[in-house]
């Protein structure tokens, strides 16, 4: 077996693995808590995944009283409600047969919502053309990767569709490959650089993979999950010369583009630079960009409404995803409807405006004070170093464990950052997720936790974590 096969199977087995038994285990201390089991603290404090209502974020309004009032239209009557929620109501509803949310949609997503997002794509585009027709709305962004992937993924052997991915990356989609039959194809940020993507990086995993599989796709998370870099335009332009050398299928998570924190980088779409760029890049480089609710300030995970856009794919493609698509019965109609409120929120002079903009604004400062107070706190504990987090909602801080810890954690059969995790999750309460279950050189070691949370809960998050580490320090020193 190939040392690139090794890291394959050896990162697909740790995702599953560890993300499951620590999931797992989090509920059981939760329910042992709720019994009345004695445990020194009272509340568990879970913020391993990108879930913002978990963490104690509130829904916005806006949002909620227009799905409400579309799943139970007796609430149209109900003059409590602002007028422009009564009339997006009606407008959404009209849009479903029979005038009910509860009936099926187009396989593709509600042709007016759908018209949404290619209207916002515009918007946020600078004025470059979106059409609803290259629009597949999805029950979450995930949804939409399987979607992609499934297309995408053939052949066996050295004809396997290999997909070039980042390494740390996000966990399910690497599941999701295993799950496909993909062959994956790591590439690695570099973390001394802020977590910057590198183009020569590209090309060595490339080479590399093609020893054994036919490298078909590039996946690009920008702003990253789980290191909160975003990718200047400069980086974007060279990474679309790249997959146009190499004819890859570009494939860009966009979920986190309204969640920058500023530091000089704002967020540019792969699609704008694509465009910009002009011929031949812009007639010739296949494109599936995605965007979802479930993060950002939007923070409805349950709800499972995303997006993909699908850019310059060739009718083949598109014929081929309308017959996959056909087989299944279209996506969540909730969650289109929380996407059509995230692509054309309340405007100036509407009922809701003042309301809507002042909650959104309150989760985006929170969020920016999040990531102040992580990295202000991190980098005075010793064993912590904490590269800037520019956008997205997690820090990802290395962990400089004692050679003891590491000792014991193999003597365990277990990742360092894994008894890590495991161990401060039983003495304090706090789940994390370890860098082992999303990807990281070897030998280094990291964690992973949600900054889209409450301050509060951020608060006692910190001060547990620090508790914990100085005296796992202690131990093993």
């Amino acid at each position: 077996m190939s040392v690139l096969r090794k890291i394959n199977s050896r990162m697909q087995r740790i995702c599953i693995c560890e993300q499951e038994d620590l999931g797992r285990r989090a509920m059981q201390i939760t329910t042992e808590l709720k019994q009345g089991v004695i445990k020194p603290y009272k509340k568990l404090v879970d913020v391993s995944v990108g879930d913002a209502h978990r963490g104690g974020m509130k829904p916005i309004t806006f949002v909620r009283q227009v799905i409400a009032a579309c799943i139970y239209p007796e609430l149209l009557h109900d003059n409590t409600l602002p007028a422009d929620v009564k009339e997006r109501a009606w407008r959404l509803m009209r849009e479903c047969e029979g005038g009910s949310v509860g009936s099926y949609t187009d396989v593709c997503g509600i042709p007016y919502v759908k018209s949404s997002v290619s209207d916002f794509i515009t918007r946020r585009d600078g004025g470059v053309p979106a059409s609803p027709e290259n629009i597949i709305m999805s029950s979450g962004s995930q949804t939409a990767l399987m979607f992609v992937l499934n297309l995408l993924v053939d052949g066996e052997g050295p004809a396997q569709t290999g997909v070039v991915i980042p390494i740390p990356t996000y966990d399910l989609f690497a599941m999701a490959m295993e799950e496909l039959g993909a062959e994956m194809v790591p590439y690695y940020l570099c973390e001394e650089e802020g977590w910057a993507l590198r183009v020569e990086e590209l090309r060595s995993a490339v080479r590399a993979g093609r020893l054994h599989c036919h490298p078909r796709a590039l996946y690009v998370i920008n702003p990253s999950n789980p290191t909160g870099n975003v990718q200047s335009r400069k980086i974007i332009e060279e990474v679309i010369r790249f997959v146009a050398e190499e004819k890859l299928f570009l494939m860009a998570d966009e979920v986190y583009q309204d969640t920058v924190q500023g530091g000089g980088t704002d967020f540019v779409s792969y699609k704008r630079v694509l465009f910009e760029m002009g011929p031949p890049y812009s007639e010739n480089v296949q494109l599936a960009s995605f965007h979802s609710v479930s993060k950002g300030f939007m923070g409805e995970c349950g709800l499972r409404g995303g997006y993909v856009e699908l850019v310059n794919v060739d009718p083949a493609f598109m014929e081929k995803a309308c017959t996959w698509l056909s087989a299944g019965a279209g996506s969540a109609v909730i969650g289109q409807i929380a996407l059509n409120i995230m692509v054309d929120p309340p405007r100036p002079g509407d009922p809701s405006y003042t309301m809507y903009s002042q909650e959104v604004k309150f989760k985006k400062d929170t969020l920016s004070c999040n990531v102040r107070r992580v990295q202000e706190v991190l980098q005075d504990i010793p064993g912590f170093t904490c590269q800037a987090v520019g956008g997205g909602i997690y820090a990802f801080p290395r962990l400089h464990l004692p050679q003891r810890a590491v000792q014991r954690a193999k003597e365990l059969g277990l990742e360092a950052d894994l008894l890590y995790c495991t161990r401060l999750l039983e003495e304090e309460g706090v789940c994390l997720e370890p860098g082992s279950s999303l990807g990281q050189k070897e030998g280094t070691h990291h964690i992973r936790l949600c900054l889209m949370t409450s301050t509060k809960t951020l608060e006692v998050l910190l001060k547990r974590l620090q508790r914990f580490h100085l005296r796992f320090l202690k131990e093993f020193s």
